[in-house]
């Protein structure tokens, strides 16, 4: 098996020194698709061998061992000049076949993933030197897709602190907990409608894999994983996470999930399960808010995207996702968005994160919420997920853990109130204008714990305060 980790480390070496590339999301930009190409290559070699009638939708001449296999072929401006005035022309205006099949699919993905990203590196030398790198692994061995697989989650995990990329990437932590508790089965369809990366689609994957017992029932897991992203590069990227957790064909579907009204979504499109962390704090555009009815138009997308799931849940549907504290509370059309919630399902947990673990991109406080449809909230339990002792908070260098996770599972069957965890009736929160920001009734106050560095400053600002209070004595005493 090739050595991934050194492969990837001498990739990122490579690209540090090419001038077009400027900070982290360029580079996963293009380190993305160029491993998406090669990963779809090599694919295509087994779909030729499985099928005697299989087509690859790449044109002639374009084919990754045409331009990038040989490891002496084209370099410097030649392949500069192939991949941006070729290759990537070519690819964003590829011929899709009319029919409904596997060519059909793979050559839309192919299109759309080339159309929305970019080649930044202007050196052809250094294009060259990616390319023989990438050359080493081989995406149809198990053991090297496997264990790429597992190495890609770090390249993805790279993007929290590139800037607003960051609202890309959900912490693994998140997805492997918020997919444990709401559990998806085989049959079941599980749509992640802003998917970003795809954490919450290949952790649903993983946890169907668990499930099959045969080929048909781990290959029916691929037409029930659904996921909808509007931005390039997260598209790029999820599609591209999917295929390396054995997704021939990923159903990502490149799109706003806020562009159409809400009348068009019709039973047909409703899903058993959601997961997601949909965007907050950002400013809805084009209008999307006409989409939905008069009384819930507001350019917040995150109570947007909320209405939208509660309605394309199936009765009986269970979802599992993320909101700011800002959507907890709230009046005017914020209100209105969890009264609905509130009537339409049943709000049975909300989790309440420290305010750092979406840092540095986000320092809001958010919280897990775990709902299903079809019968009206009576009460939430609330439970405070609290920072690790001796950390004061999340960073890149000590994210939120899987392990973290554990007193929450072991308590969620077993529900019983204590200083962290807590429950609300409905009447209390009905008293409340439906405000869901509700803090710990018996909390006592927390202890507060200094660094040495705080105390000394504390001292020395009492000391200041007694002096300056000892003079005015002494003045009032002559």
């Amino acid at each position: 098996m090739a050595n991934l980790k050194g492969i990837l480390d001498s990739i990122r070496k490579i690209m540090w020194t090419d001038t077009g590339l400027n900070g982290d999301a360029q580079r996963i930009e293009q380190l993305g698709w160029m491993l998406f190409f090669k990963i779809f290559s090599d694919k295509e070699k087994e779909l030729e061998l499985l099928y005697d009638d299989y087509v690859s939708p790449i044109p002639a001449g374009l084919h990754w061992e045409d331009w990038a296999g040989d490891d002496e072929g084209i370099t410097g401006d030649e392949l500069l000049d192939f991949v941006e005035n070729k290759l990537f022309k070519q690819l964003r205006n590829i011929q899709i076949p009319p029919t409904n099949d596997i060519q059909t699919k793979r050559a839309l993905l192919v299109r759309e993933v080339f159309e929305g990203n970019h080649n930044y590196m202007k050196s052809g030398t250094n294009i060259r030197k990616v390319l023989n790198k990438l050359n080493e692994i081989d995406f149809n061995t198990t053991k090297d897709k496997h264990a790429f697989g597992e190495l890609y989650e770090t390249i993805l995990k790279e993007l929290q602190s590139a800037g607003k990329s960051g609202e890309f990437y959900t912490p693994r932590a998140i997805t492997e907990f918020i997919t444990k508790m709401i559990s998806p089965q085989l049959g079941e369809k599980v749509l992640d409608p802003a998917c970003g990366t795809g954490g919450y689609l290949t952790a649903a994957i993983e946890h169907l894999k668990k499930q099959a017992n045969s080929v048909e029932e781990r290959q029916s897991i691929a037409k029930n994983i659904i996921g909808w992203e509007y931005k390039p590069l997260p598209y790029l990227l999820a599609t591209t996470n999917l295929i390396l957790h054995d997704i021939e064909v990923p159903n990502i579907t490149f799109r706003d999930s806020l562009d159409q009204p809400l009348s068009n979504y019709t039973e047909k499109n409703r899903v058993n399960v959601i997961l997601a962390n949909p965007p907050f704090g950002g400013i809805v555009a084009n209008n999307n808010e006409n989409n939905f009815p008069q009384n819930y138009r507001t350019k917040e997308s995150a109570d947007l995207f909320l209405i939208l799931m509660i309605h394309l849940l199936k009765q009986g549907g269970r979802a599992g996702i993320v909101l700011p504290d800002g959507s907890l509370t709230g009046d005017g059309v914020k209100q209105r968005v969890r009264e609905k919630l509130l009537k339409d399902c049943n709000l049975h947990t909300i989790i309440r994160l420290p305010n750092s673990v979406f840092q540095p991109y986000a320092t809001v406080a958010t919280n897990l919420l775990f709902f299903t449809k079809g019968e009206p909230t009576k009460e939430i339990w609330y439970y405070e997920h609290r920072l690790p002792e001796g950390q004061k908070a999340y960073s890149k260098t000590r994210p939120i853990q899987v392990k973290e996770f554990e007193p929450i599972k072991k308590w969620w069957n077993n529900r019983k109130e204590s200083d962290i965890a807590w429950k609300v009736s409905i009447d209390d929160i009905i008293k409340r204008n439906y405000d869901l920001d509700i803090k710990n009734p018996t909390k006592q106050e927390e202890e507060v714990i200094y660094s040495s560095a705080e105390l000394m400053q504390m001292l020395e600002t009492s000391f200041t305060k007694s002096n300056d209070l000892l003079k005015k004595l002494k003045e009032a005493v002559k």
